[in-house]
C-alpha cells in the first residue's frame, strides 16, 4: 500500500504556488531543515535562507533581496543566485559556465516553473531555469530525507544550440550561509595516512579542496568536508553541516567568502582539463551533492548522514555483513590450490563467514606471479589452479565457508595478452614516453567497448562460478598518460566520461547479480564516496591496519559513513600490539581478518573465534545503531565510541589507551544514547584469557552522567563492554 501510495504521490506532481503579492516562493524542507529560493520580479531564482526550519509556513515568502549602491551611485539588485553563470553581474565563483555555439560566454538562467513528488523517504523539488537567448536549460534538482535531515542536491543541463557547446564549470549546486564566521575541516592523506583532518577559519578569498587523479581519486584528498558554523565544529555542541559528493573521479569543492562576509560552498566535478563538449540534445548530469545540518554538533549530523545512507543509499543498507578472512598477509602471491585449501579450513577454524581470495590467481602466458605481469587476462592460472575458480569454490563449500576473490578489471599490464591484442583499449599518449604507476595502466573506460570487457570480467567469473559470493574490486593507480583513444578530439570529456563509463559497469552488474556483495578499494582508501556505495556494500578505508593508526582513520571517516561501509581487519601490521588490542579495533567496523591462523598459539585461536562469536551476536548493535563518538583520539591519549540500538535495549562500548603519559589522568568513560530510565547489565567481553566477566548493572543515566572505569595507563590496551536492558 506504502508504494501503492508513492507511485500516486509521484504522478501527481504539482507546480508550486506563487505567494499573494505575485512573488514565487519555493521552500525544500526536512524535519530540522529549510532550503527556502524565490523567484525576484525580474525572473531571477535566488537562494534567501539554508538553516533550521521555520515553524511558520507564511514566513518562507519573508525574504527579500539585498540592494547594492555602487561608487558610480548606480543601484543594482544583488542576492545568492541559485545557480549562478558566469558573465554575469555577479563577480564571484559561478555554478555554471558556458562557451556557447557561437563562442558567446555569457549566460544568464530564468526561473520556468518547478514541481515537487514523493520520494521514498521524503520529496524531492524540481527547479527548471533557462536562457531567454539560447535554447540552454538547467534543472535543479533537490531531494529531501524528512526524518534523515539530509538533502541531495544535483543539476542537470541540457540545450539544443546548432553545434556542440563547451561547459568549463558545472557544479553540483551552490549553498549560501551569512555568518559571522565560518570553520571548514576537510581531510587529507596518501597511502596508509587517510582522513587526516585539517581545519582552518575561511577568511575573504577561495578555498578549494579537489583531486585530478582520475581514478584512486581521493588518495591525497577525500571528498568530504565538515563546515563549522559561527565557531569550530564539535562533537556534541554547535552548528555544523557535513558534506560529500558522490563521485568516484576528480572532484572540486570551492568555499568562497565574499566582499560582505558571506559564505558560497560550491561543490561539483573538478572542471581540470575536462572542458566538456556538450552535443545538442544530450543531457549533463552532475554528481549528487549530500549533506546534512545540525545545532547538535557533527555527532548528531553523523547519525543522520548513517541512517539515511543505511536505507536509501548504500547498497543492501538494510542487510548484514559477513566475516572474513583474507589469503594476502598469508600468502602473497606464493600459493596453489592446495595451500588455499588449507586456508579455507583456517577460516572455518576461525568461524568466519568467508575466505576471500586476493591478487595472483590469474593469467596464463604471463602469470601474475608479482604485480608486474598479467592484469587483463582474467582467467585462472592453470599452474596455480588447475581446478580453476570451480575447484576453490568447492573446496570452500566442502570447509563450510563461502568464497569470494579479487579483481581488478579496470586495469592492465603491458605484460599483458590484452593489452598485445587491444592497445588502442588503453588510455596513453602518441609520441611521448609512457608513464607507469605500479607498472600497470588505466584501461578506457569513456569506450564503450572497454565497458563490455569490464563488465563481462566479473559477469563471466559468477556465471561460470554460481559459488563466488563476493567481489573485492581494487583500483590501484591513478590515471597517467592522459589520452583517450577513443574520444579524440573530445579529450576534454575523458576524465568525466571514464567514470560515468565505470557507472554503466556497475549498474549492469547490480542489475544482473543483485544480491553479491562487492568490497570497493583503491590501494586503500583512495575510492570512498556515495555514489560508488550504490552499487559497492563496503569500503576498504586503509591498507593501514596497524591499529592504533586506524583508530584514528576510522574515527575519521565514521564522521560521514556508517561503520557497516567500513571494512577493518585484523592483521599482523603491528606485532607489537596484543591480538586482543587488534581485534577490538576492527570489531569497531565490519569485521575481517588477514592474518595466518596457522601460526596462531590456541590461546589466541580461541581469542579471535570468542571475538568473532561476540561480533556476531552484537552485529545489529554495531552495524545498525546509533553511533557515539566518546573520546577523540586526537585531542588525548585515549579514545572511545558506542553503539545504541534503536530501541535503547542494547549497547556496545569501545575503550582504547593508545599510549598515555605517566601518571596521566584516566577519568570514566561517560556513555551516550542509552534510556536514562532503564537499567542494564554490563559485561566485558573479549577477555584474553577467555573467562568470563562477571555482570553488573547500572541505571542509564548512571552511565551518561558517571560512566565506566573502561580506560587505564597501560600502552594499547582496550576494553570492549556489552549492554542488555533488564527488562
Amino acid at each position: 500500500m506504502r508504494k501503492l501510495l508513492l507511485m500516486v504521490s509521484a504522478l501527481l506532481i504539482l507546480a508550486l504556488p506563487a505567494d499573494a503579492d505575485g512573488q514565487k516562493t519555493i521552500r525544500v524542507s526536512t524535519d530540522n531543515t529549510d532550503m527556502i529560493f524565490q523567484v525576484n520580479d525580474k525572473g531571477r531564482l535566488y537562494m534567501v535562507y539554508l538553516g533550521d526550519r521555520l515553524l511558520n509556513a507564511d514566513d518562507a515568502s519573508r525574504f527579500g533581496w539585498s540592494v547594492y549602491t555602487g561608487t558610480d551611485g548606480s543601484v543594482s539588485q544583488r542576492g545568492h543566485e541559485a545557480y549562478m553563470a558566469s558573465g554575469g553581474e555577479d563577480f564571484f565563483e559561478p555554478a555554471l559556465a558556458v562557451t556557447h555555439a557561437d563562442g558567446d560566454m555569457t549566460t544568464y538562467l530564468y526561473y520556468k516553473d518547478s514541481q515537487t513528488r514523493a520520494i521514498d523517504g521524503g520529496t524531492e523539488t524540481v527547479i527548471r531555469l533557462a536562457d531567454r537567448k539560447y535554447p540552454l536549460e538547467v534543472t535543479l534538482h533537490y531531494a529531501a530525507y524528512t526524518r534523515q535531515n539530509v538533502i541531495k542536491a544535483w543539476s542537470e543541463i541540457k540545450h539544443g544550440e546548432k553545434s556542440d557547446i563547451t561547459l568549463w564549470r558545472y557544479a553540483s549546486t551552490m549553498l549560501y550561509f551569512n555568518e559571522p564566521a565560518y570553520y571548514l575541516t576537510n581531510y587529507h592523506g596518501e597511502w596508509a595516512r587517510e582522513a587526516q583532518p585539517a581545519t582552518q577559519q575561511l577568511t575573504f578569498g577561495k578555498k578549494t579542496i579537489d583531486t585530478k587523479l582520475g581514478t584512486r581519486a581521493a588518495m591525497f584528498m577525500q571528498p568530504f568536508f565538515e563546515l563549522g558554523i559561527g565557531s569550530p565544529a564539535q562533537e556534541n555542541a554547535g552548528r555544523a553541516l557535513l558534506g560529500t559528493i558522490g563521485w568516484t573521479g576528480n572532484f572540486s569543492c570551492t568555499f568562497e567568502v565574499d566582499n560582505v562576509g558571506g559564505l558560497r560552498v560550491i561543490p561539483g566535478i573538478n572542471p581540470y582539463a575536462s572542458d566538456y563538449r556538450l552535443k545538442a540534445g544530450e543531457t549533463f548530469v552532475t554528481p549528487e551533492f549530500i549533506f546534512t545540518l545540525s545545532d547538535n554538533g557533527t555527532g548528531e549530523a553523523s547519525r543522520n548522514l548513517h541512517d539515511w545512507a543505511r536505507l536509501y543509499q548504500l547498497k543492501d543498507g538494510k542487510g548484514t555483513r559477513m566475516t572474513l578472512l583474507n589469503n594476502w598477509e598469508s600468502t602473497g602471491f606464493d600459493f596453489n590450490q592446495e595451500k588455499l585449501t588449507g586456508v579455507m579450513q583456517d577460516a572455518a577454524r576461525l568461524g568466519v563467514d568467508m575466505f576471500l581470495l586476493d591478487d595472483g590467481w590469474f593469467a596464463s602466458k604471463y602469470p601474475r606471479d608479482n604485480d608486474r605481469a598479467g592484469l587483463g587476462d582474467w582467467e585462472p592460472n592453470p599452474v596455480k589452479l588447475p581446478q580453476g575458480i570451480a575447484g576453490l569454490t568447492a573446496a570452500a563449500e566442502k570447509a563450510g565457508v563461502k568464497f569470494g576473490i579479487w579483481i581488478e578489471p579496470e586495469m592492465v599490464n603491458p605484460k599483458s595478452r590484452l593489452y598485445e591484442e587491444h592497445p588502442d583499449w588503453v588510455i596513453t599518449q602518441n609520441g611521448r614516453d609512457t608513464y607507469y604507476y605500479r607498472n600497470q595502466l588505466v584501461l578506457d573506460l569513456a569506450n564503450p567497448k572497454v565497458q563490455d570487457y569490464v563488465f563481462g570480467v566479473a559477469d563471466k567469473i559468477l556465471t561460470d562460478n554460481p559459488g563466488v559470493a563476493y567481489f573485492k574490486w581494487d583500483c590501484n593507480s591513478p590515471i597517467t598518460n592522459i589520452r583517450s583513444p577513443y574520444l579524440k578530439k573530445r579529450q576534454g570529456n575523458l576524465y568525466v566520461d571514464y567514470v560515468r563509463g565505470l557507472y554503466n559497469v556497475l549498474r549492469r552488474l547490480k542489475a544482473k547479480y543483485p544480491d553479491v556483495p562487492m568490497m570497493l578499494c583503491s590501494g586503500g582508501g583512495s575510492r570512498c564516496d556515495y555514489e560508488a556505495l550504490k552499487y559497492f556494500t563496503e569500503y576498504w578505508c586503509s591498507d593501514n591496519t596497524d591499529p592504533f593508526e586506524r583508530i584514528y582513520i576510522q574515527w575519521s571517516m565514521s564522521k560521514f559513513f556508517p561503520v557497516k561501509a567500513m571494512a577493518a581487519h585484523v592483521t599482523d601490521w603491528n606485532r607489537g600490539a596484543s591480538l586482543k588490542f587488534r581485534l577490538d579495533v576492527a570489531s569497531m567496523c565490519k569485521l575481517g581478518f588477514d592474518i595466518d591462523v596457522s601460526k596462531m598459539s590456541e590461546q589466541d585461536l580461541n581469542l579471535c573465534r570468542k571475538g568473532v562469536e561476540n561480533y556476531n551476536r552484537l552485529k545489529p548493535v554495531i552495524l545498525d545503531g546509533d553511533m557515539y563518538r566518546l573520546i577523540s583520539p586526537y585531542e588525548g591519549n585515549h579514545a572511545a565510541v558506542n553503539y545504541v540500538s534503536k530501541d535503547r535495549s542494547r549497547a556496545v562500548l569501545f575503550a582504547y589507551d593508545l599510549h598515555p603519559r605517566y601518571q596521566e589522568p584516566v577519568p570514566n568513560v561517560r556513555l551516550r544514547g542509552l534510556d536514562p530510565e532503564r537499567a542494564y547489565n554490563v559485561k566485558e567481553i573479549n577477555l584474553p584469557d577467555g573467562r568470563e566477566a562477571e555482570a553488573r548493572t547500572y541505571t542509564g543515566d548512571w552511565l551518561m552522567k558517571i560512566g565506566l572505569p573502561a580506560l587505564s595507563a597501560a600502552d594499547g590496551a582496550s576494553h570492549v563492554y556489552e549492554l542488555t536492558a533488564t527488562d
